[in-house]
């Protein structure tokens, strides 16, 4: 009797015991850090894509910076309507076809030198590319509590996003060109494909939501949710643009990132002909020392992030941590960019500009949280429309960077092959430095608690639906 009585208690205990929560969320977090990943592996590389486009076809660096602003256009325009799609559909198919559809695009760089063919091949990868983060900004807000969700951003869009980026350079020009003698040709086929089967994978495994997912239970869902805001019955399924145009914060947002997205074009489009023409080095070391300053902005994206949830904890107040991890960022972005252009040694150079990009970068997930903040449910809409802001620097300063080293080099053409005897990148550094020092300042203007979702206080009632 008394063993009926103990296992009756056991059971009752096991039965009023909580289930742990399941770990889902993290298969969750690994897609999309990989995802981001592969978006930066691919986009940077056209630091060698563009000078060897150059060599080969005698592209001056105005054509060059405009090629690079081509992919801006699609894919500042991708944003919004990628935006939408992911608040509405969910992120799932669209940005799993996407991942595909990019990895199948990267390498048709190859396949003509003929101006106008380049140009709308960086037309058609900007547009795939549109969806990443925007989706992963949904993502984000989905499949991961309040508490957490800056330093989670930090790894998903920063960390992973530069290392990218950072291995790119060293994965396509010291070791496939360098190391193993492949043409460039070659080498984005290979990069292509394994971006391919992420895509693949990712469109298995991914799911929107914890509440779609047949592996979460009860208690992962109640940990995701834990702190959010319960969502209005009544509110629009889409974000009323008339809230986004009333909300001050808005507007100095899509400032900053316009200035911030322009700056760092740089690293994206630029420092291979800065090592390779300005410091006259060979391919293989320009690929590990193009890599420095993203690996800097890795690293500080990821502490940012950290930092960002920590002094949230501390102050009690999320608008000021957000306003001080934004605007020390790009002010110290801001004063070592002058460190880093009065370096004689490319060596040098790259670990300035290692330091330059990580304080740069350190504000990235502030910008994430920001848009989860201000955003809610919204926040797919919100990022896509900060995103968007961005390739509107995207696109502006490309052709205007080129034009710039344009007027500060010296370049010879014999029998079909260019060579370029000299290029001062002092200027276009300077105007980087005042691009950056502009992005700090909006961030004493933003307020994340402005939301966007309850619509308060930026406007009043919406008006009735006729």
């Amino acid at each position: 009797m008394d063993d009926d009585n103990s296992r009756e208690l056991a059971a009752t205990a096991e039965l009023d015991t909580p289930a742990r929560p399941t770990s889902v969320r993290w298969t969750m977090f690994a897609l999309s850090c990989g995802t981001s990943w592969f978006l930066y592996l691919h986009r940077y590389t056209w630091n060698f894509v563009g000078p060897q486009l150059q060599t080969e076809y005698g592209f001056n660096d105005t054509q060059i910076g405009t090629l690079g602003s081509l992919f801006n256009w699609t894919y500042g325009l991708g944003q919004i309507p990628s935006g939408l799609l992911s608040d509405f559909l969910g992120p799932h198919l669209l940005l799993g076809t996407m991942i595909v559809a990019w990895s199948l695009v990267l390498p048709c760089f190859g396949f003509s030198g003929r101006f106008i063919d380049v140009a709308a091949i960086r037309l058609a990868f900007g547009a795939t590319q549109a969806t990443a983060y925007p989706a992963l900004a949904r993502v984000t807000h989905s499949w991961f509590p309040i508490s957490s969700r800056t330093a989670v951003q930090g790894w998903v869009a920063t960390f992973f996003g530069r290392s990218g980026g950072a291995m790119s350079s060293i994965l396509l020009g010291y070791v496939l060109m360098g190391a193993c003698g492949l043409s460039w040709r070659v080498s984005l086929s290979i990069m292509g494909l394994a971006g391919l089967m992420f895509g693949l994978a990712f469109l298995w495994l991914f799911r929107n939501s914890p509440e779609k997912h047949s592996g979460t239970n009860e208690a992962e869902c109640a940990l995701i949710r834990e702190g959010e805001a319960p969502a209005s019955a009544d509110a629009p399924r889409v974000l009323p643009w008339r809230r986004v145009l009333k909300n001050r914060s808005m507007r100095f947002f899509v400032i900053q990132q316009i200035t911030s997205a322009g700056a760092d074009i740089v690293f994206s489009l630029f420092m291979g002909g800065y090592f390779l023409f300005a410091k006259k080095i060979d391919i293989a070391e320009a690929g590990l020392l193009v890599s420095l300053p993203l690996f800097g902005g890795a690293i500080g994206g990821m502490l940012g992030g950290y930092c960002n949830d920590w002094l949230i904890s501390l102050t009690g107040n999320r608008r000021l941590a957000r306003t001080i991890v934004g605007f020390t960022g790009k002010s110290l972005a801001c004063v070592l960019m002058f460190v880093a252009i009065s370096q004689d040694s490319a060596r040098a150079a790259g670990i300035a500009l290692f330091v330059v990009k990580f304080f740069s970068d350190w504000s990235q997930p502030t910008v994430w949280g920001t848009c989860t903040d201000l955003g809610g449910r919204y926040s797919a809409t919100v990022f896509s429309i900060i995103n968007t802001s961005g390739t509107i620097g995207g696109v502006i300063c490309p052709p205007l960077f080129g034009w710039i080293l344009d007027l500060n080099s010296e370049r010879e053409t014999v029998d079909g092959v260019t060579t370029i005897l000299s290029a001062d990148y002092t200027p276009m550094f300077t105007v980087v430095a005042i691009m950056y020092i502009i992005s700090a300042c909006c961030w004493l203007f933003i307020d994340c608690t402005d939301s966007l979702d309850r619509g308060e206080p930026s406007d009043g009632p919406e008006p009735p639906e006729r």
